[in-house]
């Protein structure tokens, strides 16, 4: 049997149903039952029999830092699926985000080890990885961290998260970590995620930035992962990037695939720099949420750039154009915009 943990989330929806298609027994983790409208709904974007497909899954109700609840949906599984993470910038969040990305992540390998899992695939971030030691050069899955570097909160638990993996790996468990680069998918629109880009954009956008980084779409990242579990390959790590953007380049192609005006005015790096001060103060004053921290406003500017090789020649994968699965998650936004569901 198969495990997911994460399972109501972007990239444990889209897994879910790509395990259940292929007749796999599959146990879920969900902490909340309204997420679970979320993965009927991502269902139904695939086929007209998401219910029946949901319906076999095993639902468990429980927190990866609740170790007893944790003990029972490790019984007799086979293969884990580690998508559970908390996404955030905010540096007031950092002691929840150790306690769910770092801690949540080390009592997964434990119970793997304790209950002799097979293997184990963990998703991380590209955030995870190192940086480069010349600025734009591009990073693969050998670039080394630097702890003397200024990362912020989120690239701090999830590089934590992949050292109790490595820890777990040393210590007997089979594993392969992936690295995905931000990941375009539907279904999640409300939220603060990847896929409330298409939301932010729609709902229209004056400014761009000319910074880059990595984007992938959501099947780039299941279907890579689940190759990787049927395969030998173990006790590596890969990152899954399809191609290297500038946010004006997303940002327009979105606007235009979703039929709204593109941003035409850039925001530069000295009005980021502001712009997050003032978040700062207005966050101090009132209490009300990070909406820019400083190493968002730093990344939106700054060249970042990932290599996929490794993923492309291990596996001979391709992966799909941005461009396209921009144009076919816009589609299903669009349709979801029109029927008020989940926006």
């Amino acid at each position: 049997m198969i495990l997911v943990t994460g399972a109501t989330g972007l990239v444990g929806s889209h897994l879910l149903y790509k395990l259940i298609v292929e007749g796999n027994k599959v146990r879920a983790i969900y902490r909340r039952q309204q997420k679970l409208d979320n993965v009927k709904h991502v269902f139904s974007y695939y086929g007209n029999n998401a219910d029946d497909l949901f319906n076999a899954i095993e639902w468990v109700k429980a927190d990866i830092n609740d170790i007893p609840a944790m003990e029972l949906a490790f019984k007799n599984i086979d293969y884990v699926y580690h998508c559970a993470a908390m996404v955030s910038f905010e540096p007031d969040k950092f002691e929840t985000l150790k306690k769910i990305n770092i801690e949540g992540t080390a009592n997964v390998v434990n119970l793997c080890l304790d209950f002799k899992v097979k293997k184990l695939c963990y998703v991380s971030s590209v955030a995870a990885l190192g940086k480069p030691l010349i600025p734009g050069d591009v990073v693969d899955e050998t670039t080394p961290w630097n702890k003397e570097l200024d990362h912020s909160v989120y690239a701090i638990t999830k590089y934590g998260a992949e050292m109790e993996v490595w820890r777990a790996i040393n210590e007997g468990l089979d594993a392969v970590i992936v690295n995905p680069g931000v990941i375009l998918g539907p279904g999640f629109w409300h939220g603060g995620g990847s896929s409330g880009l298409f939301k932010q954009v729609y709902k229209g956008l004056k400014y761009y930035t000319n910074g880059t980084t990595g984007f992938v779409g959501i099947w780039d990242v299941v279907l890579p992962m689940l190759l990787l579990m049927e395969s030998d390959i173990k006790n590596e790590q890969f990152i899954l990037v399809s191609e290297n953007l500038s946010f004006k380049t997303f940002f327009y192609n979105t606007s235009i695939a979703l039929n709204v005006k593109p941003p035409a005015k850039q925001a530069t790096a000295l009005m980021l720099a502001i712009a997050w001060r003032l978040d700062w103060l207005q966050f101090k004053l009132t209490g009300k949420r990070r909406r820019l921290s400083k190493h968002m406003a730093r990344s939106a500017v700054s060249v970042s750039k990932f290599s996929s090789d490794k993923i492309r020649d291990t596996l001979k994968y391709t992966f799909t154009a941005v461009n396209i699965v921009i144009k076919e998650v816009s589609v299903l936004f669009l349709e979801d915009k029109k029927s008020s569901l989940f926006l």
